[in-house]
Order: C-alpha cells, then sequence, then structure tokens
C-alpha cells in the first residue's frame, strides 16, 4: 500500500505557532505524529513524505530526536524534498530522496512535489498532482491535492481518501487556460 503526508516538521520548535497546531508542545505534536503514522503504515508499505519531514536548521537535540522518529516509523520511506529537509535530513536512509517523483499507484498516474503546481507531467490524462508546502492555507483543486498533515488530521492518508477530497474540491481558476484540451 501507498500513503503520503506532507510537512510534518517533527522537532521544529516553532511550527505550532506558525501553523496553529492543537499541542500544547513539541513532544505532543510529535508523539500524535508518529503515532497516526505507526498507526496506518505497516512495515511492507511505502510512505512518500513530500517535504519539511524536519525543521531545516535544528540543534543536535533535535537532529537526535528526529532521526529516531525516523527509525520508528515503518515502512519504505520515500522523501521528495521540500523547502526546509536540510543536507543532514536527506542524508538519512530513505528509500528514495528525489525533488519530485512520477508513480502510478492503483492505475492512477501522481507527480508528487513539496509544492502545488499549476500543471504537471499526466496532467491532460487524469493524472493527480499531490503537494504539500502550504500547510492549513489551501486544500488544493480537484486534479491537485494537499496531503499535507495540518489538512488531514495529522495523518498519512491513502490514494482513495484523496481522490474523494479531490471530487469535492473545486477545479483550478486556470486550469482551462494552461490545458485547454482537458477535463478537469
Amino acid at each position: 500500500m501507498h500513503w503520503f503526508t506532507a510537512d510534518p516538521h517533527y522537532a521544529h520548535d516553532r511550527i505550532i505557532g506558525f501553523c496553529d497546531r492543537p499541542f500544547v508542545n513539541i513532544a505532543a505534536m510529535n508523539a500524535r505524529l508518529l503515532g497516526e503514522c505507526r498507526a496506518r503504515v505497516q512495515p511492507d508499505d511505502d510512505l512518500w513524505i513530500l517535504g519539511d519531514f524536519s525543521a531545516g536548521k535544528a540543534t543536535d537535540a533535535q537532529r537526535r530526536e528526529v532521526r529516531t522518529i525516523f527509525h520508528a516509523i515503518p515502512a519504505r520511506k520515500h522523501l521528495i524534498c521540500g523547502n526546509h529537509d536540510q543536507p543532514w535530513v536527506c542524508d538519512l536512509p530513505w528509500g528514495s530522496v528525489t525533488e519530485t517523483a512520477d508513480i502510478t499507484v492503483d492505475g492512477r498516474r501522481l507527480f508528487l512535489c513539496h509544492y502545488p503546481m499549476i500543471t504537471w507531467p499526466g496532467a491532460r490524462h487524469q493524472g493527480l498532482q499531490l503537494f504539500g508546502h502550504v500547510h492549513q492555507n489551501w486544500q488544493g483543486s480537484r486534479n491537485s491535492v494537499n496531503v499535507g498533515v495540518d489538512v488531514w488530521d495529522f495523518r498519512p492518508v491513502t490514494l482513495p481518501e484523496i481522490e474523494r477530497r479531490a471530487e469535492r474540491l473545486p477545479v483550478n481558476a486556470h486550469w482551462h487556460q494552461v490545458e485547454p484540451r482537458s477535463a478537469p
């Protein structure tokens, strides 16, 4: 099974305030994020983290905590690099580390990037773009969906969950300008 998430910001000491996350402290946030992940993701699954696994600049203690969390997450872990993913995060033993990924899950083409995009490979053929970066500020559009923890109750999600949400989202207002010969 494939799971998708973005922007956990493990051990990031200011993310609670930046995103108005409902946690009393970083320990509570880290515990909830890890608990939600471990409750869903199995060792033989693929977990795609679409950026910002941690805080970027981090103390040695934060780095140790993030490494411990990384190893506690079951699954083959794949990182799509985000703007806060420093070299020490990218150097963890990921199954893959890349800027973007173009994958197929259950017959559906998915283009993964930390950032929301106006168009992407496969867009004209019902390809779905998954992103993070914008936290709680935008859920996305019919064919470009935010998989960030801030809009998914701090848990990773599956493609069927993403597709159900996508059906309820509006068509991007610029879709017919950038992809004039395709359905949303």
